[in-house]
């Protein structure tokens, strides 16, 4: 499967945009493209074990393979002479986008869906299952095969997740130091996680200028949902407002 990641050159003025858990790039694709007809320069890459044919790849990795993915991405920014960028994420690609801001020197950040703050509502784990199993058998996987395979993949899966949720909560203590501009957006109708981790997140940054945009009939993926319209609006008006030094 070829990489989905892309880069759109645009202005001075650079934006990230990472993927959620077990897609690609293609999640954020409509956004790129929206920043990109207002002169931005936007990279979204591909985590490592996303974007191939066969699901199990991503659970051969880690979050630090990720964390990596992404500061290689702000440095391929640089190489490309931006100095100022700004990280965005959807799902598990808000919380790399935060853990960015955290250690590096961002001009600001933002999460759409994020479950960037532990909540133990989830059906991350179901959806994934059933998205492998689904592909398995597209891929001409026996169901006898599937089955087999199936308790040393949910083993991993597990202990994946479980990683995932001690990252977030290694991060939020720090969310008090943040005073860079945050951005937050939740749909109202995720099917995937607490929709009302959003304002435990947004209260968590509390000496940071948090823009909260709440859309009452998106689905997890905002990005694609019947408020995308508004949402490109809003994250547009974010990066307006915000203090760029060139550009």
């Amino acid at each position: 499967m070829r990489d989905r990641s892309f880069y759109f050159k645009g202005g001075e003025r650079a934006v990230l945009l990472f993927h959620a858990y077990s897609s690609t790039p293609n999640d954020v694709r409509m956004l790129g493209r929206a920043l990109e007809r207002a002169n931005y320069a936007v990279y979204s890459p591909t985590f490592k074990g996303h974007g191939t044919h066969d699901l199990e790849d991503i659970l051969e990795v880690s979050p630090n393979d990720w964390i990596n993915d992404a500061k290689e991405a702000l440095q391929f920014l640089s190489d490309e002479g931006h100095q100022e960028v700004v990280a965005f994420g959807l799902s598990l690609g808000g919380i790399i986008a935060t853990k960015l801001m955290l250690e590096e020197d961002l001009i600001a950040s933002g999460t759409f869906s994020s479950p960037a703050i532990n909540n133990e509502t989830s059906n991350v784990r179901k959806e994934f299952l059933e998205f492998m199993i689904a592909k398995k058998r597209k891929n001409g996987d026996s169901e006898e095969s599937i089955q087999k395979r199936l308790p040393a993949l949910e083993e991993k899966l597990d202990k994946q997740l479980a990683s995932i949720r001690n990252m977030v909560d290694e991060m939020a203590p720090h969310y008090g130091t943040v005073e860079k501009p945050i951005f937050i957006a939740q749909g109202g109708n995720d099917e995937l996680i607490n929709s009302n981790i959003a304002y435990e997140l947004r209260d968590a940054f509390t000496n940071a200028a948090v823009d909260f945009h709440w859309y009452e009939n998106s689905p997890h993926s905002l990005t694609v949902g019947p408020d995308r319209k508004e949402f490109e609006q809003d994250v547009l008006n974010f990066l307006t407002k915000l203090q760029w030094n060139g550009g």
